[in-house]
Parts: structure tokens; sequence; C-alpha cells
């Protein structure tokens, strides 16, 4: 199955309810204003999604629901990375049934893994995949980075067709890149460094700062714009980077959408956090909720 990969997609928050339970009205209506604000695609159950602490039932219903808001001409990707592969192919099966289009798989990564179980790892899944198979590598939570020989020898796959890479790493970036080919795209997960990575050769991003600053996001990736880079770093490096979801959250309800609660053990910004979160978006330029 042919997949094309290109320009911004977000990798939506899990809104959920006072009580803790999934918010599926706003989920939706955060998914069509992403669309609406340009984006090509989004990512359900990725890490700014708060997927660690979701339960399968959860995932599966998020998948529902984002498969009847995401048109056929925007692609929906889903994020079935476990830390076994019996359970990562069992999340893959479950997602395409409910329509995505791809999934999005991060490495195992509690016990650590040699490269050769890594390949073993990934093949078994994109073998057994009814749908196509997206590398994920995201240092910060893997504790290691996936290496471009292996990620070279994966995109050989015919259903591997692509990777996520969110290290932030323009040289490991740039080793990446070296295996794009038409039917292997390398996107970047990292904002603070789209613009960059676009004239290396990424062909787009699943940038989690383009949920609260979606404008700018694609405003880049169309233009390559410098003067939007500038104004799009400080709040990837800041509310992304050094924030996390909390941050992403506070940022969306800011702005006008969605962000609301936290799933424990993650926890709320604290005043002044949430002042600095303010003071980045108007710095930004971006219009506020009132």
């Amino acid at each position: 199955m042919s997949l094309t990969l290109q320009g911004v997609l977000g990798p939506v928050v899990t809104t959920f309810e006072a009580s803790g339970e999934l918010n599926r009205t706003g989920f939706a209506e955060n998914i069509r204003a992403h669309l609406d604000a340009g984006m090509s695609g989004v990512v359900v159950s990725g890490s700014t999604g708060e997927a660690a602490l979701l339960d399968e039932k959860e995932r599966a219903s998020l998948v529902e629901v984002a498969r009847y808001s995401v048109p056929s001409d925007r692609r929906l990707i889903v994020g079935t990375g476990a830390e076994s592969t019996r359970l990562t192919q069992r999340l893959t099966r479950l997602a395409a049934e409910r329509g995505a289009d791809g999934v999005l798989v991060v490495a195992p990564h509690y016990y650590g893994a040699k490269a050769v179980a890594l390949r073993d790892h990934y093949t078994s899944i994109a073998d057994a995949s009814p749908i196509p198979v997206i590398l994920y590598n995201i240092p910060k939570y893997m504790h290691f980075a996936l290496a471009p020989q292996l990620v070279a020898e994966l995109a050989q796959h015919e259903n591997i067709i692509g990777i996520k890479d969110s290290s932030g790493d323009l040289e490991l970036l740039a080793g990446y890149i070296k295996a794009q080919s038409e039917n292997f795209t390398v996107l970047t997960g990292n904002g603070s460094t789209f613009k960059r990575a676009l004239e290396l050769g990424a062909r787009g991003g699943i940038l989690a700062v383009a949920l609260f600053a979606a404008s700018l996001s694609v405003e880049i990736f169309e233009t390559k714009s410098a003067q939007a880079q500038d104004r799009l770093t400080p709040l990837s490096a800041r509310i992304v980077g050094d924030m996390g979801v909390p941050g992403v959250k506070a940022a969306l309800d800011r702005v006008g959408l969605v962000g609301g609660p936290l799933r424990s053990p993650l926890a709320a910004l604290g005043a002044a956090e949430l002042a600095q979160v303010g003071e980045l978006l108007r710095a930004a330029e971006l219009s506020l909720a009132a």
C-alpha cells in the first residue's frame, strides 16, 4: 500500500474530562481545527498524546473518533509502538481495523536493544502489518538513537515507508536522509530546526508546536521563511522541549483549542510557567483566546 508523507502533521493531544475519562468531543474539535489550519494529517496516540498513559480500549476509541474527523485526502497515523513485538503487532492490527492509514512505531527501549534485535522487531511488525509502518526515533524517551545504517537497511522493506526523527540532531537527520527515496520519507519531529531540516531534504514534520502554532509551521513548510522560524523556535524550545505535554496543553487552552487536564503522573504547570506560556505566545504574535 502506498502512502504519501509530506507537509505538517499534528501529533494531537489526548483530551480528558475532569473525571479523567476521554473527552471525545474536544478531541474531534481539535482535529478539525488542525486540519482547517492547513495540516496534511494527524498522529493519534503519540508521545504528545500521552500514549504511554492510555489503555488499549482508549487507544481504539481515539482512532475511531479521528477516522470520522479526518477526510480521505488527509493522513491518519497512529502510534502503536510497545515494548514487545507481539503487543506492537496487536496494536497495529487494531489501528488498521479502525481505519488508520499508517502506524508510527517507536523503538522498544525498556531493556535496550541491539541493532539486530531492532531490525528483527521492525521487520516482523512490517511483515505482519496491513498498513504502512513509520519508524520513530526519539532519543529523549528511548535513551538511544536508531543508527542511520539500521534505518537504511529497514528503508528497503516495502512496508516501511519513512521515519520521524525527533532528536533535533541535524547530523543524525542528514544520515537518515541518505536513505530517503521515492518509497521512504524522512520527517522531522523538531520544530526548532524545522526550516533547516527541510533544507537538508526532509519532506515535512510531525510537530507538537504546530498544534498551537499551525500557521507558522505551515508557512515554514511552504516558504522556508526565516522570520517564521525565528518566531516558532522559542515556542518549540521552551513550551514543547522544556515543558512537554503540560506546556502543549496549556498553549492549546490559551489559543482557544482544547488542552485541558493531564493524566497522572503528568502534572499541570504552575502559575509562573503558565505566565511564560502566555508571554511566549504573545511574543510570537499568535492570537490568544479571551
